[in-house]
C-alpha cells in the first residue's frame, strides 16, 4: 500500500523545524517505541508519536476500556467502552487510522518478569504509561540490562511528574527511590482523583523528550526530575545529572531482583481508579477461554470474544478473564473477594 503522502508532505511542519529537519524525521520513522500502559498518560504519548511518523509502536496494556476512563484516555470512545475492548486493541485500532504509514503492534498483557524483556529489549526507547512501582522497576532493569533508555511519568490529582534515564549516563529510578513506596504511603487515582489537564501536560512532555531523543537531538533533554501542579501552576525542575549512584543495585551493580523474580510481585493489584482488582496467575490457564465460556454459561451472562471472556451475575463482581491466565475483578476493591472468585471459577 502506498503512502497517502511522501513523508515531506505529511510531516512537513515538522520538518521545517530546524532541529529535526529530513535527517530527524528519517530516524524517526525508522524508531522502535515500547508504550507500557495505554490508559492516561500511554494515550496521549503515543497519539503525539504516532502522528510524528514514529516507525513502529508497541502498544502493551492489560486492562479494557471503562466509561470512567473517557474522562482523561484520549484514545477511547463509548463504543470501545461498552464493547469491553482491551485497551490496547482500541489504541491500536485508533491510531491506525490516524496514521496507516506507521507500523503498531498491540500487546494484551500484563508486563511481568517472564515477559518484560521479551516484549521491551527491541525497542530504541521504552515509555512509561503505567500505574504502578512493580512495573516501573521492571521497566528499568530491562533499561538498564539492555541499555535502552525510558521516560518515567506518574500523574495524580493536579500534579505528576516525569524523568528521562540514559542507561550509563542518569541516575535510573532505583537510585533516586531505592525501593518502592510503602503501601498508602503516596495518593492514587482512586483516593485523589486526577484532572485530565495535568495528563495531558506531562504525557507531552513525555512525547517531546521521545521526539528529541529519537531524532537525533539528546543534547536537548531537560535533565531533571520535572514536578507539575497545574491546579496551583506550579513548575519545579529538580536536576538529576549529579544523582547517579555508583552503589545502586541496579545500574551500578547490575543486579536485576525485579527481572530475576527475587523481588516479590503481588498478585492482587488494585488497578488505579477503576475499583477493579487484577490477579495476576501463577501458571497458565489449562482450558481455552472458548471451553471457559461454556462452562459458565450456567452461571450466569457470559461474552466472549477473541481477547477475552467476561462474566456477569446478579449482586456480584464482573468476571472479565484474559488468554494469559490473568483476571480482572470490576466492581471491588476486596482483594479476598477477588482472590476467592478467581478460585472459585478457574481452581487455582
Amino acid at each position: 500500500m502506498q503512502p497517502l503522502l511522501p513523508p515531506e508532505q505529511r510531516y512537513a511542519r515538522q520538518i521545517r523545524y530546524p532541529a529535526i529537519g529530513p535527517e530527524g524525521q528519517r530516524r524517526l520513522g525508522q524508531a522502535r517505541v515500547a508504550i507500557v500502559g495505554v490508559g492516561a498518560l500511554g494515550s496521549v504519548t503515543a497519539n503525539h508519536l504516532a502522528r510524528a511518523g514514529v516507525g513502529t509502536l508497541t502498544l502493551i496494556d492489560r486492562d479494557v476500556v471503562d466509561l470512567s476512563n473517557l474522562q482523561r484516555q484520549m484514545l477511547y470512545d463509548e463504543a470501545d467502552a461498552l464493547e469491553g475492548k482491551p485497551k490496547a486493541a482500541a489504541a491500536a485500532a485508533r491510531l491506525a487510522s490516524i496514521n496507516r504509514d506507521i507500523r503498531i503492534d498491540a500487546r494484551i498483557a500484563h508486563l511481568s518478569s517472564n515477559n518484560a524483556e521479551m516484549l521491551l529489549q527491541e525497542a530504541d526507547l521504552i515509555v512509561d504509561g503505567s500505574d504502578n512501582f512493580s512495573v516501573r522497576y521492571l521497566i528499568n532493569e530491562v533499561s538498564a540490562k539492555h541499555g535502552i533508555p525510558w521516560i518515567y511519568a506518574g500523574a495524580v490529582g493536579s500534579s505528576g511528574m516525569t524523568m528521562t534515564v540514559l542507561p550509563g549516563q542518569t541516575p535510573c529510578l532505583a537510585c533516586l527511590f531505592p525501593e518502592p513506596p510503602a503501601g498508602g504511603s503516596l495518593d492514587t487515582c482512586e483516593t485523589a482523583g486526577v484532572l485530565a489537564p495535568i495528563i495531558d501536560t506531562i504525557a507531552s512532555i513525555q512525547a517531546m523528550e521521545a521526539i528529541k531523543l529519537l531524532s537525533g537531538n539528546s543534547h536537548a533533554l531537560h535533565g531533571a526530575l520535572l514536578q507539575i501542579d497545574l491546579w496551583h501552576s506550579e513548575w519545579q525542575s529538580l536536576s538529576v545529572r549529579d544523582a547517579r549512584r555508583a552503589g545502586c543495585p541496579v545500574c551500578g551493580q547490575l543486579r536485576f531482583e525485579a527481572l530475576d523474580g527475587t523481588r516479590e510481585e503481588a498478585l492482587a493489584v488494585s488497578l488505579c481508579g477503576r475499583n477493579t482488582i487484577q490477579i495476576n496467575p501463577t501458571q497458565p490457564l489449562a482450558y481455552s477461554l472458548e471451553r471457559l465460556a461454556a462452562r459458565w454459561e450456567s452461571l450466569g451472562t457470559v461474552e466472549h470474544n477473541a481477547y477475552l471472556v467476561k462474566l456477569t451475575r446478579d449482586h456480584m463482581p464482573s468476571f472479565v478473564l484474559f488468554a494469559d491466565g490473568r483476571a480482572l475483578i470490576m466492581g471491588t476493591d476486596d482483594d479476598t473477594l477477588a482472590r476467592r472468585m478467581y478460585t472459585d471459577l478457574l481452581g487455582e
